[in-house]
Order: C-alpha cells, then sequence, then structure tokens
C-alpha cells in the first residue's frame, strides 16, 4: 500500500480505501471469520460503553470495513471529513488520518478487520462530537463560562451514519447557524492574509487626529489601506478620509466614533492578524458549545461587545448599550443561557452577601451610619437599630444581618429590573450611573448587567402582550411601589463571550477580550493541536 503515499495525498488516500478490506481471510471458514471478527470488536470496544453497546444491537455487524459500496462510502466520507478538520479548525492530528488508513491498509485477517472497525468508530465518534459541541470543555478552560453544552448521544451518532447517506451526514454535523458560516469565510479571510504578512507595521503614537503629521500617521494610513477602510494614497496628513475610515473603524470595533485616535482605538488598530484569527478560531469552537435552539424570540448579551440585544426571527429588533462584571475578584459575568419570566418595576435592592461582608460591614465598622441610604434588616426581615449594634463585633463569617436598598430614583438598579432566575444571581437591570455608557470599555458591575435603555428594553418585550406597553409601563412605575409585571411568554437569554462577531451586513467585527477568556481558550485549542493558518497534520 505504501504506493499511494505520493502524489495528491488527500486524493490518493482516500483512492486507497476504495481497495482496502476486499480480500483477507478467504481461506478460513464463514463462521470462523465472523466469530474472530466479533471477538475482536468486542476486545476492543471494551473500554466505551457506547461503541460496546452499539456493536451488540446490531449483532456486531459492521458499519466501517466490510465490502460493500456502502461501507466504502462511509470510510471515504469519514477520511475526508478527518483530513479536511482544519478548515473548521479542529485538530486535524488528533484523528490522525495517516495511521487510520494505516490501520486500514494492515488488515489481513477478521481479527486485525474487527480491531480496525472499532478504531474508525473511535475517530468517527471524536470528530462528530469535535465538530458538532466542541473540542474543549469550556468549564475546564474557566469558570466563569457555565454554559450546558447541548452533546449528543454518541450511539445516536452510530446509529445515524449506519442508515444515512454518509456525505450527507457529515455534511450535517456542523452547527448550521448563519454565525458559524460566516465565521468560517472569516477564516479564510485572515489565513490569507497571514500568509501575505499582515497589515504592516504597527502604529507607534499615544494620540492622533485631524492635522496631525508624522511617520506615525503614515503608518495609520498604510494599515488602515491594508485593513480595507482607506483608498490607496500617499497623503502624510491626517486629513477628513482618514478622519471617516478611523470613524468606520471605530464602528466595526464597538468604540466611540470620534475620529480620534488614541487609548483603545489604537489598541485595536495595532491588533495583528494573528490575534484576529486567534479570535475567529475560538469564536467558531463558541459556536459549536452554543449549537442549540436559541428562540424565535430570544435576548442576546454579547460581554465583549457590551450591548444587549432583542432578536426576533434572526434580526436584531432591539439593541442598547451595556455594562457588565468589572474584571477582578469574582465580579467577571459568567456566560450561560436561561429563561426570562418577569420584570420589576421600581424594585428593591437586596445587596448581595458578598457585597453586604466586603464592602459595607467595613464601612459600617468605622461608622453606624454609613450607607445610610441602606436597610438593615435582621433574619425575619425586620429593620435593624444601627445605634444598638455594636458592628465592630462582627466578621464577614458572623455578621447575620442582610442589607436592602428600596425602590428608587437613586436604587442601584435603577426603576426595573429583568428576571431570569438562576443560581448565579444575574439579571439585566436600570442603573442611576448613566455616565459609564458612554465609555469605550464598560466593564464597571458586581456581575449583573445594565441597560442604557430599560425603558424601552421593557417596552419592546410587553409589546407581545400590550397595545400600548408604554402607557402600562409607566402607570406601574408611578405608583412607586414594587411590582412584578410578567411576561406572558417567556424569553430566552443568551449570555455569551465574542471577541469575533458577525454584524448585519455579514461583516466580521472585533471585540477586545475584557477577561482574557478568549486567550485561556486559545491556549487550549492549540495544546489540543489546533494550528494557525491551516496547515496541520
Amino acid at each position: 500500500m505504501t504506493r499511494y503515499f505520493t502524489g495528491n495525498r488527500r486524493t490518493l488516500l482516500i483512492a486507497a480505501l476504495a481497495i482496502v478490506i476486499t480480500g483477507f481471510g478467504l481461506v478460513r471458514p464463514v463462521q470462523a471469520q465472523v466469530t474472530a471478527f466479533k471477538q475482536a470488536v468486542a476486545e476492543a470496544a471494551a473500554d466505551d460503553a457506547d461503541i460496546a453497546e452499539f456493536y451488540r444491537n446490531t449483532s456486531y455487524t459492521p458499519i466501517w470495513t466490510a465490502a460493500d459500496d456502502a461501507s466504502r462510502a462511509r470510510r471515504a466520507e469519514l477520511m475526508r471529513a478527518i483530513q479536511s478538520a482544519a478548515s473548521h479548525g479542529l485538530p486535524v492530528a488528533r484523528y490522525d488520518p495517516a495511521a487510520l488508513l494505516a490501520r486500514l491498509s494492515s488488515v489481513r485477517s477478521p481479527r486485525d478487520r474487527g480491531l480496525a472497525e472499532v478504531e474508525m468508530s473511535k475517530v468517527f465518534l471524536t470528530y462528530a462530537r469535535d465538530i458538532q459541541t466542541g473540542v474543549l470543555n469550556p468549564k475546564r478552560i474557566d469558570s466563569r463560562i457555565v454554559r450546558e453544552i447541548p452533546y449528543r448521544d454518541r450511539g445516536a451518532y452510530l446509529s445515524g451514519i449506519a442508515i444515512s447517506k454518509p456525505a450527507a451526514f457529515f455534511r450535517a454535523l456542523p452547527p448550521r447557524s448563519m454565525e458559524y458560516n460566516a465565521l468560517l469565510k472569516e477564516k479564510v479571510v485572515m489565513e490569507k492574509l497571514l500568509a501575505q504578512g499582515g497589515w504592516g507595521p504597527q502604529v507607534a503614537a499615544s494620540k492622533l487626529e485631524r492635522g496631525a503629521t508624522g511617520p506615525a500617521v503614515i503608518a495609520l494610513r498604510n494599515r488602515l489601506i491594508a485593513m480595507d477602510y482607506l483608498e490607496r494614497n500617499n497623503g502624510r496628513t491626517f486629513d477628513q478620509a482618514m478622519t471617516d475610515a478611523v470613524k468606520q473603524f471605530q464602528i466595526d470595533h464597538g468604540l466611540n466614533d470620534d475620529g480620534v485616535v488614541g487609548g483603545e482605538t489604537l489598541k485595536q488598530i495595532n491588533v495583528d492578524v494573528e490575534t484576529r484569527l486567534q479570535s475567529v478560531l475560538v469564536a467558531l469552537e463558541r459556536e459549536r458549545w452554543f449549537n442549540t435552539e436559541r428562540g424565535k424570540r430570544h435576548i442576546l448579551v454579547n460581554l465583549p461587545d457590551f450591548t444587549a440585544k432583542i432578536i426576533d426571527d434572526g434580526v436584531v429588533t432591539f439593541e442598547t448599550r451595556s455594562v457588565v462584571g468589572a474584571n477582578q475578584g469574582d465580579r467577571p459575568t459568567p456566560e450561560f443561557s436561561d429563561m426570562m419570566e418577569h420584570m420589576v418595576v421600581n424594585p428593591s435592592w437586596y445587596v448581595p452577601r458578598s457585597i453586604v461582608t466586603n464592602e459595607y460591614l467595613p464601612a459600617l465598622r468605622r461608622n453606624p451610619n454609613a450607607a445610610s441610604h441602606i436597610i438593615i434588616t435582621d433574619s425575619r426581615g425586620r429593620r435593624v437599630n444601627r445605634g444598638a449594634v455594636n458592628f465592630s463585633r462582627y466578621t464577614a463569617r458572623n455578621f447575620p444581618y442582610s442589607m436592602r436598598q428600596p425602590p428608587s430614583r437613586s436604587n442601584a438598579l435603577g426603576l426595573v429590573k429583568f428576571m431570569f432566575p438562576n443560581k448565579y444571581n444575574i439579571y439585566l437591570h436600570d442603573t442611576p450611573a448613566k455616565s459609564l455608557f458612554a465609555r469605550d470599555v464598560r466593564a464597571f458591575s458586581h456581575g449583573c448587567i445594565r441597560l442604557a435603555d430599560p425603558f424601552d428594553f421593557a417596552y419592546a418585550l410587553l409589546a407581545r402582550q400590550s397595545d400600548d406597553p408604554e402607557g402600562d409601563f409607566q402607570r406601574v412605575l408611578r405608583t412607586g411601589a414594587e411590582t412584578k409585571v410578567k411576561l406572558e411568554q417567556p424569553v430566552p437569554v443568551h449570555i455569551i463571550y465574542r471577541t469575533a462577531v458577525t454584524n448585519a451586513r455579514g461583516h466580521t467585527e472585533y471585540r477586545a477580550d475584557i477577561y482574557g477568556r478568549d486567550a485561556k481558550i486559545w491556549n487550549a485549542l492549540a495544546n489540543a493541536g489546533v494550528v494557525l493558518g491551516g496547515v496541520q497534520g
């Protein structure tokens, strides 16, 4: 079989599969062949309960290594899939197509065939799960990625390939979302740019704006041209055309579009192609983790994008800026999905235990009247007289009281909060701290998600159940009383983390890795065998 390892490797490997496993063991009685094959399958599958059960239930009928046309087709499609796995940002070496072909080529007996049969099933199951729901277990990467991955039954993969047209079955494995397909296209674009050397030298400056001249402006000009934000020219001054190009760059990267290159804008302009390609590969993996039905109407919060959106039938029908958890301690906002069930108008703020003990208790030790806008309550909800308490005797462990801020315009939650009850105590809400929404980077909260336009968000949600959503909401608001408003149709909420995202025009935009999670995921993918540039294995 060594002759099949020359020339066009992929084509010849596939061709080899057509004749592998065809004429061995013919001198042995048929029954002996069958028994030896079954015993080999049983032995090889003993360490994998799903594979063992599948073959027991099918009386050890081969699906890969028989000489019939269906088995040949399955072998060929599996080899095609694992050899082209790099096109999906998967680690080809993990499936080792050359080793698999070598095993098939070395089959000389029914026992060899049984061992090869199970090996193909193992490779197939690894590939199928990887491309459908991801290579990595996200909870092992970062403790705040708590998304439940929609893993499929492994036995169903085997049953499915056994009764399906192989080519169609493999085509149906990857996520079918528009986002996934757009990321695949961006991957090709970034790989070509990487092969060509990227976008050129970085811009060495602290701040650039209209009217500026010098080497840094020339570097900026060249980089914007390479990124397709500016027509090719020989200009040496930061002019109106460059200002417009910078504004469009800022829009595409979620920044304030003031046309000035400084701070966060400069940081994003100087990001290299390699890092952008890593973001795309990580986004593909994240999309595989999120390979599930999202709801015809759903709420999407992308943490690095600092936005909250309502999406109806794939179209963004409402969008507002958001503030998310600060990048310190236990404040970073976790990633998960849940169901929004109601909103609370004129909410009280029940201060989380961590804030009570870490922030308010030290202040109360110094001054019992500190944070006077907060009510202190005992275990039965009764108001505590501050003057009767010696706060210095308490620690974070034994502090027996709770704290609550009653409804008001100065309430930490503002005038409305949106609830999707979860064990992480995360929700969306209004805030009196409106100035933070003007920042480029908006990671300041204790973990919950603040909305810039919470009333409009409420109107959009209530429009499905009210002829006058604004009027109904305002009537409840004017009472000043804490009021729960139920959503007649609960709405799925998806809190995601994407540094490479597709906009409404189908173009990929990039965001900063605010919590460093994507860097961790990329390192794990690289350790698993994923490489940049599409050349693997």
